[in-house]
């Protein structure tokens, strides 16, 4: 079968010819439809991320197909069902194994490119607003890179749960996707005095940062006292150090948020998240964005469109 792989982290990434896995115990086989990307796969490629398999390994953390094979010991989700995955790699693929605890069986009515760029982005933003911010309804949101795959959904759902929402994105486009999630605000990232601008609108209660530098350090001047400052990532590659005193004086807090360090100490809680995003999307309460489509052949273009930034929403290769 093919498979987008890193054979070595000084060589850009092929997709070349591998064997067609056979699963496991406790493991099931999935005909791989869609596959969506993550900043975290660029990291991977260079080999600078936390969790990076051992080389050589196939690129692709977020993954939607069907059930092909059971391992031993796997009753559920069954052959022939529709699923989504979050696993470390293996989704740029035309099948691959996974552990059958971590599959999530998708309504009917998702496509499968909406499923591959759903978990990872819409899963980050909910646990990060609801289980470690605690956003309330009627409290100010301030999102930097607001068009971005995580950005985009913690906008969206921002404004579902209530929040006065500012977006802060690149350029006129970006920002008018932002403005079509639920922004109540929208300011340009080149030309905008983030801390001036949000300040004049009453402040931030709530800080969602997945780009560090510069912005970070803006947003972190305009957190009204009591706040909270959620870092996600950092796509600038420019990772702030957080002056304790500025902490200590405003009474904010900085809070660290990792999804994936869910699965392995709180896999209930990331379930349960899940479950409620499934619900929203089964009501329309939900709409992803998928920024560009890609086949297999072309997934080293769409790393670059997710590497420089080109598009809104998520990038998403389908098999």
């Amino acid at each position: 079968m093919r498979a987008f792989t890193v054979s070595d982290h000084g060589v850009a990434p092929a997709v070349v010819d591998v064997p067609e896995p056979s699963p496991g115990p406790g493991q099931v086989k999935i005909r791989i439809k869609a596959c969506g990307l993550n900043f975290a796969d660029l990291l991977m490629a260079k080999g600078t991320y936390q969790d990076t398999p051992a080389l050589p390994f196939t690129l692709g953390m977020e993954i939607a197909g069907v059930v092909e094979a059971q391992g031993d010991g796997v009753t559920a989700p069954a052959i022939g069902a529709r699923v989504a995955v979050f696993e470390g790699a293996g989704g740029l693929a035309e099948a691959g194994v996974f552990d059958a605890a971590r599959c999530v069986v998708i309504p009917d009515e998702m496509p499968f490119d909406h499923a591959a760029g759903f978990i990872v982005a819409y899963g980050t933003s909910h646990l990060a607003l609801t289980d470690r911010a605690h956003l309330k309804a009627g409290e100010r949101l301030l999102v930097l890179g607001a068009a971005g795959g995580v950005g985009l959904t913690a906008v969206e759902l921002g404004a579902a749960m209530g929040a006065e929402v500012i977006a802060v994105a690149r350029g006129a486009e970006k920002l008018a996707v932002a403005k079509a999630a639920g922004a109540a605000h929208v300011l340009d990232s080149d030309t905008a005095d983030i801390r001036a601008e949000v300040k004049a609108l009453g402040g931030a209660d709530v800080v969602y940062d997945a780009v560090g530098g510069d912005g970070f350090k803006a947003a972190m001047r305009a957190t009204n006292p009591g706040g909270r400052l959620l870092v996600i990532g950092f796509a600038s590659g420019d990772i702030p150090q957080i002056p304790a005193n500025h902490l200590l004086v405003k009474n904010i807090d900085a809070i660290g948020f990792y999804w994936g360090g869910y699965l392995r100490w709180a896999p209930d809680r990331l379930a349960k998240s899940l479950g409620q995003l499934m619900d929203m999307y089964r009501d329309g309460q939900l709409k992803p964005h998928i920024g560009a489509v890609r086949p297999l052949d072309e997934a080293g273009e769409a790393m670059d469109l997710l590497r420089q930034r080109k598009v809104s929403g998520k990038v998403v290769v389908t098999i």
